[in-house]
């Protein structure tokens, strides 16, 4: 299966100076374009022997300090991010024929911040939050459902819940952030930006 990609070329000229503000093109045209779930990035850590996982993460924030995330910290990714604070997140726009691929390092954001996005989160997400030992062994989808119904019961809507201890945002400092665009016959546009000691470099990758 191939499709060819028929784009506008992306040129070094055509850049933002800095990445985020390219991000923050590229994410309105997603977000403009009717894709579904534009801020869904592909999470990549690994354990310190270098043993990767992935998953789909959804993007809650991003401005000039980089990008964020929540999960549960003893999640599986959370436990890699412990130990090992590198990371990947991909952002598939495939109906745009574009791909951003961010290398960066994992931070723990600061618990009021965390505790104000947990109050702006629908009731049931947060009953969920606290309802899943994410990435644990469970018995059944019964036993989810029972801790949720409890928790229904202890925090009826209306009342406030408050955000799990285990529970909080990642900000992920970008090192590089790669602008693809796909072009038939495969020749692909790839311009990496690089942090430096002076700024950002940009650099021409071969498809």
């Amino acid at each position: 299966m191939r499709e060819q990609y028929r784009s506008t070329p992306l040129l070094e000229t055509d850049l933002a100076a800095d990445p985020m503000d390219q991000f923050a093109r590229w994410f309105r045209d997603a977000a403009s374009g009717g894709l579904h779930e534009p801020n869904a990035m592909i999470v990549s850590t690994a354990t310190p022997e270098g043993r990767p996982s992935s998953r789909t993460v959804l993007l809650k924030q991003f401005d000039a300090r980089g990008f964020v995330f929540y999960t549960n910290y003893d999640s599986r990714k959370g436990r890699e991010l412990a130990a090992n604070p590198y990371i990947s997140l991909l952002f598939p726009w495939h109906p745009l024929a574009r791909q951003v691929i961010v290398t960066g390092v994992a931070s723990r954001i600061g618990r009021d911040e965390t505790a104000a996005y947990f109050r702006s989160r629908p009731h049931g997400s947060q009953l969920g939050a606290w309802a899943s030992e994410q990435s644990a062994v469970i018995a059944s989808r019964d036993e989810l459902l029972r801790r949720y119904e409890e928790l229904a019961t202890r925090y009826p809507e209306g009342e406030q819940v408050p955000a799990p201890p285990e529970w909080g945002g990642y900000r992920i400092d970008p090192q590089t952030m790669e602008f693809w665009q796909g072009h038939e016959n495969r020749l692909h546009d790839r311009l990496r930006y690089v942090r430096t000691e002076s700024g950002w470099l940009v650099e021409r990758l071969s498809p």
